[in-house]
């Protein structure tokens, strides 16, 4: 089995790293445990999988990201993940395929998002098997700042969510990095992956893109997942204790000696089943206190 190749991000090596990153994926994360069922649904106009496991009842569900800068990454990328997730945590897990930068930068991926939380709080959602009243949203990398701001979204809708998971939370949009490009990813890299996702000429001051400038009140509760030889790691943990400040219940978690989103990567570090053993013990918590309304 192959690992990822990497290629300098330019625009015009995208489908290469696109293509590199699905034919890595059985190395790096493994095909994931057979589960009851995984169909693909069309959530609110937004394509996405959703997996269920264990007894025929109605689920709670986590509305997932998938990581890839904004720009790669799929549902097929993040499928052993998530089966992983659902056979584990007795949730649901409905996987967005959202659409992908620089084709379709900001708001395009926030929205989909958004849309497809808006399914699961209409009435398809219970003739899956999915309790709309029990969810939470969760993402690594740029997919934790998607479900991060889409946590901030629900809640000025005056939807409660049960709560939210970051790994490895893309974060700020100052890109003040430490110097780790030697573990993965590297200061290069996100200077494209910002650039594809919010173009120069996009305000990024704007909350929904430094989410160090939101107002973090009356979010769901959170678990911040960060991984010491990641320059994202500072970011991740300043939005943790700033959600901290804001009342807003936290555990942020720092896993030393691992690199950007191992997490996902269940075939290649014991550190991922850790980190889904406690995603799963969070979500059994939550399901028990999940609000209402």
């Amino acid at each position: 089995m192959r690992v990822q190749q990497r290629v300098p991000l330019i625009r015009a090596n995208l489908p290469a790293a696109r293509l590199s990153m699905v034919q890595a994926t059985p190395a790096e994360v493994g095909s994931g445990p057979p589960i009851r069922s995984v169909v693909t649904v069309d959530a609110g106009g937004v394509p996405a999988r959703l997996y269920r496991d264990g007894a025929d009842d109605a689920k709670p569900v986590v509305l997932y990201a998938h990581g890839g800068g904004w720009v790669m990454g799929s549902v097929d990328t993040h499928d052993g993940l998530c089966r992983h997730l659902a056979a584990t945590s007795g949730w649901a897990v409905l996987s967005v395929d959202y659409r992908l930068a620089p084709e379709h930068p900001y708001p395009a991926p926030v929205d989909d998002m958004v849309r497809a939380l808006a399914w699961l709080r209409g009435p398809e959602a219970p003739r899956h098997g999915l309790d709309p009243d029990r969810t939470a949203v969760a993402g690594d990398s740029s997919g934790g700042h998607l479900a991060a701001v889409t946590a901030r979204r629900a809640r000025d809708a005056g939807i409660r969510l049960a709560g939210q998971i970051l790994v490895c939370p893309v974060i700020d949009p100052a890109a003040d990095y430490p110097a780790l490009d030697e573990y993965g990813l590297d200061r290069e890299e996100m200077g494209f992956f910002w650039d594809a996702f919010a173009p120069p000429g996009v305000d990024r001051t704007q909350p929904d893109l430094d989410l160090l400038r939101a107002d973090l009140t009356g979010l769901p509760p959170a678990v911040v997942v960060t991984a010491e030889l990641d320059l994202l790691s500072a970011e991740g943990e300043r939005y943790a204790a700033a959600l901290l400040a804001a009342g807003v219940p936290v555990t942020a978690a720092r896993y030393q000696g691992l690199i950007h989103n191992f997490p996902r990567k269940l075939a290649q570090f014991d550190a991922a089943h850790v980190v889904l053993a406690q995603m799963s013990a969070v979500l059994h918590r939550w399901s028990e206190a999940a609000p209402t309304g």
